[in-house]
């Protein structure tokens, strides 16, 4: 079973811009929690937990202690503010033992490719189906050894436990290459070289 992070959470009864304010300068997150058919919940949130909860998993799994009684949920979408990152808002949605949710989990490439190649992440995020309980930090894509051409696609990553992948199998991951010279830098190189001659050859007839 995954992690979770308990949350202490207050119920809102003043709603609004200005009611969002001053639950922020208390410290407090604004939040709505719904799903499963109950009505949503306006809740305030501890804000540097929450933070912290959320701050290396967006998928973190969350009991919520609401009025003495505890609540799974998920973090469905995170509004923070856009200079200083902290969070404004969190939508969150109920969750129950056993049920799959879907989420988008973010890429981590290990390993060394070949030498002198570089890799390319052509998706960042890889959207999987997964018990709620079971979801993964990250999705691990090995490039150990790989050489000059080598495609990682959907087909060949590894499948989180009782996860499916819910994108193209045959939509490109990763992929591998020699970094190669562009039009632009072998023009300089010409026009470096031939001014290195024209050089040379006025030096030689003075």
């Amino acid at each position: 079973m995954a992690d979770t992070h308990t949350l202490n959470a207050s119920t809102r009864t003043e709603f609004g811009k200005g009611a969002a304010r001053r639950t922020r300068r208390a410290n407090l997150i604004p939040a709505v929690l719904y799903g499963h058919g109950e009505a949503p919940q306006h809740l305030a949130l501890e804000s540097h937990a929450t933070f912290l909860a959320l701050k290396d998993n967006a998928n973190a799994l969350l009991t919520l202690v609401i009025d003495g009684k505890k609540q799974t949920a998920l973090a469905k979408d995170v509004q923070r503010d856009p200079v200083r990152r902290t969070i404004d808002h969190v939508d969150l949605v109920i969750v129950r033992k056993g049920e799959k949710v879907t989420v988008e989990v973010p890429v981590h490439v290990v390993g060394e490719s070949a030498p002198g190649t570089i890799h390319q992440v052509e998706l960042q995020h890889l959207t999987v189906t997964v018990p709620a309980t079971n979801i993964p930090e990250i999705i691990e894509v090995s490039i150990e050894g790989l050489e000059d051409g080598a495609i990682l696609r959907v087909s060949d990553i590894p499948r989180p436990e009782g996860a499916t992948i819910d994108v193209d199998p045959e939509h490109e991951v990763v992929i591998v290459s020699t970094p190669r010279a562009s039009a632009d830098d072998l023009a300089a190189d010409e026009a470096s070289a031939e001014a290195g001659s024209s050089a040379g050859a006025d030096s030689s007839e003075a």
